[in-house]
């Protein structure tokens, strides 16, 4: 058997996408013009697929810190934490990261991917379990493949479902680990976190929240903040990509175990650490997130917009509203005309296949920023209606 074999079936999956011209997977961001907008094959094209919840990546004060950190500490650490890659701005963000959170420590990584990557697999081995939301997200799941530990799945946003199957563990249920997500970043809804929390209280375990997609979007602080369910929630991981316009990602947690978790991390040890430039424009974007609930404000606005506009359209959208807007549809031929009609009418949306979306369906998804203008706004959702004539509609409603 060749090496390659079981690339096939994504190889002649390419090829058809190379007969249509079409490349959702290979967007070339040409030039950045502002936080909401790009040239993108040569036009001037609305982003609405970034992630750029609060619009920071073209704060100006974000952008002069970094510029003087790149001047006074260089472009790169070239080590990892453990080795010769911990500065003390790494030091200072853990600190900010902490006290933001309220919790007695933080752990910074250098991306929200080898977060949850390097805390489920140094927290769990083959003799724990961990039971995760159906829906989670790859890094959670491979993280748990790398930990060993058995994983079991509920359904969901199904508390009554991971209640059964906590019953079913019996005396290892006080052991398990339980992940969620604030916003699963699929189709934009929300954990049921009093629910998942009276369940926790009920059999035991520990909790995690990815906070990924929430933090800056609901409250300050995400789902834990908003829902005030801090005491039943052991572990918070996120990331600097999302809200606060940077990569990198962290841990948060009360329990003093978490510093032994450092030293046994794989991603962490192993890894090259954040750039100075990256720790500067992530402190100051998280004191603009504190000082400024405005953008959140706007942020809300836009999403609540946006989700009408759609709906309107006749389009299958996620269950409630939430910066993550995704449509979705049934045949991957209408995804991919729908998706390629918005690229030509000047709009950038990711354009998702299975396995990686629910329900085996194809989702064009939508993230809204709160640097998008109503005008914007207005103008994805008239690039939606006029794209959507190309489309069959009974695979799309």
């Amino acid at each position: 058997m060749s090496l390659f074999k079981k690339f096939e079936a994504l190889a002649a999956r390419q090829k058809e996408l190379d007969v249509t011209g079409a490349q959702p997977f290979n967007v070339v961001v040409e030039r950045m013009i502002s936080a909401t907008e790009g040239i993108v094959d040569g036009r001037n094209t609305i982003l609405a697929g970034t992630n750029n919840y609060l619009g920071l990546t073209f704060h100006p004060e974000c952008i002069e810190a970094a510029s003087n950190a790149v001047l006074s500490e260089g472009t790169g650490t070239t080590g990892s934490r453990m080795a010769n890659g911990t500065y003390a701005s790494h030091i200072a963000l853990e600190r900010d990261i902490s006290e933001f959170f309220g919790r007695r420590g933080a752990i910074v990584f250098s991306t929200g991917y080898l977060a949850n990557l390097g805390i489920l697999s140094a927290l769990t081995n083959r003799d724990d379990v961990i039971v995760i939301d159906g829906d989670c997200h790859a890094s959670i799941y491979d993280g748990c493949q790398m930990s060993g530990a058995e994983v079991i799945r509920f359904r969901h946003n199904d508390a009554h479902d991971l209640a059964k199957r906590l019953r079913r563990l019996g005396e290892r249920a006080k052991n398990a680990l339980i992940v969620v997500e604030g916003i699963y970043s699929m189709l934009g809804d929300r954990a049921p976190m009093k629910e998942i929390a009276d369940v926790k209280r009920e059999y035991g375990g520990y909790l995690l929240v990815d906070e990924a997609h929430s933090l800056g979007v609901l409250g300050e602080r995400g789902l834990v903040e908003v829902t005030d369910e801090h005491t039943s929630v052991d572990f918070i991981t996120g990331t600097f990509s999302k809200s606060l316009g940077a990569t990198g990602g962290f841990c948060v947690s009360d329990l003093p175990e978490l510093e032994l978790v450092r030293v046994s991390s794989r991603p962490y040890v192993f890894t090259a650490s954040m750039s100075p430039s990256v720790i500067a424009s992530t402190r100051v974007a998280l004191a603009v997130l504190r000082r400024s609930p405005h953008l959140r404000a706007q942020l809300w606005s836009n999403a609540n917009r946006l989700y009408e506009l759609l709906s309107q359209l006749g389009l299958n959208l996620g269950p409630e509203v939430s910066p993550v807007i995704a449509a979705m549809l049934t045949d991957a031929d209408d995804a991919l005309a729908l998706w390629t009609g918005l690229l030509e009418r000047g709009v950038y949306v990711n354009l998702i296949f299975p396995p990686a979306t629910p329900n085996s369906s194809y989702l064009l998804r939508c993230s809204v920023s709160a640097a998008h203008t109503v005008e914007q706004i207005d103008q994805i959702g008239a690039a939606f209606a006029a794209a959507l004539g190309d489309c069959d509609r009974s695979s799309v409603a």
